[in-house]
């Protein structure tokens, strides 16, 4: 389930991005100290075009999903996830949690945003997200160089519009039958 977050969620949130395996597959892998982070959630929190979501699986907060709508003429609305990744590993749950996560993410950004398109960036080396991108029908439309902690990282962006999106099981889903899914 994704709901909105909330300032009770502000420091789980630092903690699951702060993991060295989510900084390690980030554009930005410092640690984040504390007063970054909550200046990040501040500006966020006054900003209609982004949104915080926290993704609880099985009852407990388990990962959050971002929206990023600033840019969305251009480039659509971008995304971005992280999970808890000690948590959920402990509990035998990362695989199921993450597939999860993905499916509502999409559905929450076409459904109830209302996005026409949806992209996020993806390190190239990092082939288990590009593989679950494509399984839920989104597309690398661009590869490009980024220096990240002073190396050259190839950077690949894959996109969904809301007219190529995929069902839960695969099948091309239109907007409307999406809708009347939903009912």
């Amino acid at each position: 389930m994704l709901r909105y977050a909330t300032p009770e969620d502000r420091d789980e949130v630092l903690r699951w991005r702060n993991h060295p395996q989510v900084r390690r597959a980030s554009l930005t892998t410092h640690v984040i100290e504390p007063a970054e982070h909550a200046a990040w959630w501040d500006a966020v929190a006054l900003d209609p075009l982004r949104h915080v979501l926290v993704f609880e699986w099985r009852g407990r907060p388990s990962g959050v999903v971002m929206f990023d709508g600033r840019r969305a003429a251009e480039r659509g609305v971008i995304w971005g996830f992280y999970l808890d990744v000690d948590g959920l590993t402990e509990r035998g749950e990362l695989l199921p949690a993450w597939l999860e996560l993905e499916r509502e993410a999409v559905d929450f950004a076409f459904d109830t945003l209302g996005v026409d398109r949806l992209g996020g960036e993806t390190l190239a080396w990092n082939t288990p997200v590009l593989q679950l991108h494509r399984r839920f029908g989104f597309t690398a439309t661009r590869r490009y160089e980024c220096v990240i902690d002073g190396e050259p990282q190839e950077v690949v962006w894959t996109e969904l519009a809301a007219a190529d999106r995929r069902g839960p099981r695969g099948t091309e889903r239109s907007a409307a039958h999406a809708h009347h899914q939903d009912r």
